[in-house]
């Protein structure tokens, strides 16, 4: 074998081990960038969930909650009032009026329910008339499904749906009633949280061995009222760019709420 042929195959060899080297460059920034996407997806859903939870916690208790084992229990086992507002007017002397406000509890809903289930009413697309369900209670129905027909004018139409769902409730309407624009036809409701959830890792940060998300509650005045504020965030980014120091809003910490404001709005929205 001469120099020309061992050179070649040197160079062969350090050509290939060079090429090696920059697709393991680039796969490794296209590894990263994909696992910094799926944790924050993973982060985003979470703070989503805990947002919904210390929503209805607070609707309960009239406060938010920083202790995470407190608001885990509550999901498991707390009960929330269905609640009824509605006016009395008695009329006075001089034609004035006294308007008396009376709150009525109809019943409970678990808390579980009232977290991982949303209920969407179906109202008529428009004035028309009738013409039948296309579904029954305890269907499973999904967006764009066609559920009802209205007659409007000499034309049958099927509206479209824009959500998805279980039939909870169809409304007693007979085929020819007239029908106005908005009246409810259909209720149905929907997982909006898997319903697998650990709860006794909820302040978990996704992607973070042993990271917990931080929280912050108070108490902030608004026009001479006290209002409840919180703020819930991811401390440890996995994306670096999200450094607290980062003047950009939407590229800070990964977090819901404000400690100055009365907001439980995402800097991911």
């Amino acid at each position: 074998m001469n120099l020309t042929k061992i050179l070649t195959g040197v160079l062969l060899i350090l050509s290939l081990y060079l090429a090696w080297l920059l697709y393991r460059s680039v796969q490794g920034t296209i590894e990263e960038r994909e696992s910094i996407s799926t944790t924050e997806a993973a982060v985003i859903e979470k703070l989503k969930f805990i947002r919904e939870a210390q929503i209805v916690y607070q609707s309960v208790n009239k406060r938010y909650t920083a202790n995470w084992d407190s608001l885990a229990n509550f999901i498991r086992s707390g009960q929330v009032p269905i609640i009824q507002r509605r006016e009395e007017i008695k009329q006075l002397a001089y034609g004035q009026e006294e308007v008396t406000v009376i709150i009525d509890t109809l019943g409970f809903v678990s808390a579980r329910d009232k977290i991982f289930k949303k209920s969407y009413t179906v109202g008529a697309s428009e004035d028309g008339i009738f013409m039948g369900f296309k579904v029954k209670e305890g269907d499973r129905v999904v967006k764009s499904q066609r559920t009802y027909q209205i007659k409007v004018g000499e034309k049958v139409n099927e509206p479209q749906l824009v959500d998805q769902g279980v039939i909870t409730k169809l409304e007693d309407v007979k085929v020819g009633d007239a029908l106005k624009k908005g009246q409810p036809l259909i209720t149905m409701s929907d997982d909006v949280f898997d319903a697998n959830i650990d709860l006794a890792t909820l302040g978990n940060v996704p992607g973070n061995e042993g990271g917990k998300f931080e929280v912050f509650v108070g108490v902030v005045e608004r026009g001479g009222i006290k209002v409840q504020v919180i703020e819930v965030k991811d401390p440890k980014p996995v994306n670096p760019s999200r450094k607290e120091s980062n003047e950009a809003k939407n590229r800070k910490p990964l977090h819901f709420g404000s400690r100055l404001d009365v907001s439980t709005s995402g800097n991911w929205e």
